[in-house]
């Protein structure tokens, strides 16, 4: 079945419920290596209810993900999360009751060979007062679906680096089990942890999710330029451009130009670029 714009355009659930606990938070943290070390007092508020209360700005996208495309007439199987931003107009609190608001903001069409380009959006608000807490734009290509005759269109430019040597370097290590725990925080895909389905689609191992990784960097910027205040956290974008393995060492390379921090992220051990084009915000 050819890939229905209309029917994806169509397709905006409004006031869904959202509510997570702290379980959730804390969960969120240890799946992207807070408090890897017990003793470490700056990261247990992360991972520990009663230390703090301090949440990953980055957790709203688990939170926002458009699992209601999964059914809608296109090949999921073949999707391709390529790039992800977030705008967060207040702090996340640690837990919290919500409504989501979710549409396709765009679908691109690059040919049977290239595939076709979703954009979905997801706006979040506090139940309590119908503030605006974030608004998640997910990019994913979906490789099985181009060809449609839909409007080919153009991606807003992605955000550039300085042309000069890194400021700040971090390095977290990547946890063999850590794409085992991520998935509790709601994709399934056996992708990341049932190695069958990973050799099946070409990897050696079942590969960590791209969300996980993102979380990573989040909380390498965390640690080296906020002194883990993660209220200073307002904006949050990345490109996805290779697969990462449970076992490997992300180092996130950082660029500050005042309230800017332009960022990527290597695979130390195979010395790939797989997060680039990352630009962090910070409340000024």
């Amino acid at each position: 079945m050819p890939l229905d714009p209309e029917k994806l355009a169509a397709l905006a659930p409004t006031d869904l419920p959202c509510d997570y606990g702290t379980d959730y938070s804390n969960l969120y943290a240890l799946s992207t290596g807070f408090a890897a070390d017990p003793m470490d007092l700056r990261e247990l508020p992360y991972a520990v209810d009663t230390m703090g209360g301090s949440t990953v700005p980055t957790m709203a996208t688990t939170l926002a993900y458009p699992y209601y495309l999964e059914k809608c007439g296109w090949d999921f199987s073949q999707m391709l999360h390529s790039e992800q931003k977030l705008e967060l107009y207040r702090p996340l609190p640690v837990s919290a009751e919500l409504l989501l608001n979710a549409r396709v903001a765009k679908v691109l069409d690059f040919g049977a060979s290239r595939g076709a380009v979703v954009v979905a959006e997801t706006e979040g608000r506090l139940k309590r007062d119908d503030s605006v807490l974030f608004l998640a734009t997910y990019i994913m290509m979906a490789r099985g679906d181009g060809g449609f005759g839909g409007e080919r269109g153009k991606l807003p430019p992605t955000h550039r680096a300085p042309k000069r040597e890194p400021d700040l370097l971090c390095e977290n290590y990547i946890r063999p089990d850590q794409s085992l725990m991520f998935r509790l925080m709601g994709d399934r895909n056996p992708l990341h942890a049932d190695p069958a389905a990973a050799q099946h689609a070409g990897f050696e191992q079942p590969i960590l999710h791209g969300l996980c990784s993102y979380g990573v960097a989040c909380r390498a910027i965390l640690q080296t330029i906020c002194d883990y205040d993660f209220t200073l956290i307002t904006g949050f974008d990345v490109r996805f451009s290779a697969p990462v393995y449970p076992g490997e060492t992300l180092v996130t390379e950082m660029w500050q130009d005042r309230n800017i921090v332009s960022f990527r992220c290597r695979a130390k051990e195979r010395d790939v670029v797989v997060l680039n084009h990352g630009k962090c915000t910070l409340a000024t």
